[in-house]
């Protein structure tokens, strides 16, 4: 079984591909499927802003463009004390994985633990999910 720390340092080693020449915030994700795969992520922006994505949706749309669709837990990085998913991001997990745990953490390998229901309370939806 993954341990905690081990999907932080997935993130946390795929945060240096981020590419961000804009804002200089590099982000890592690392994305664990119900089966044990792993599909990582990092932010990927560009000059016109609105085509760039966040690390966390990077990892799930590589995850369910693969056809998963079970996902437990999500890690992600940043070079603050923990990294937050953005607004977007809390959309996108919640409806893929509306019981996911969420480990967001810093580069020292320390982390806050919550879930997507505690981040997104009153999730968009258009029908009841989970």
């Amino acid at each position: 079984m993954l341990t905690d720390e081990a999907l932080l340092q997935m993130a946390i080693d795929v945060r240096d591909r981020a590419y961000c020449p804009y804002s200089g915030f590099a982000v890592g994700a690392a994305l664990l499927c119900d089966d044990g795969t792993v599909y990582t992520g990092v932010n990927i922006e560009n000059a016109a802003y609105g085509p760039s994505i966040c690390a966390e949706r990077t990892a799930i749309f590589k995850a369910v463009s693969e056809g998963h669709h079970g996902f437990t837990k999500l890690a992600v990085v940043c070079d603050r004390d923990y990294c937050q998913p953005c607004g977007t991001c809390r959309q996108v997990l919640w409806e893929h994985a509306p019981d996911l745990e969420i480990l967001m953490g810093g580069l020292d390998g320390g982390f806050r633990r919550t879930t997507i229901r505690a981040l997104l309370p009153e999730a968009f939806r258009l029908k009841e999910a989970g």
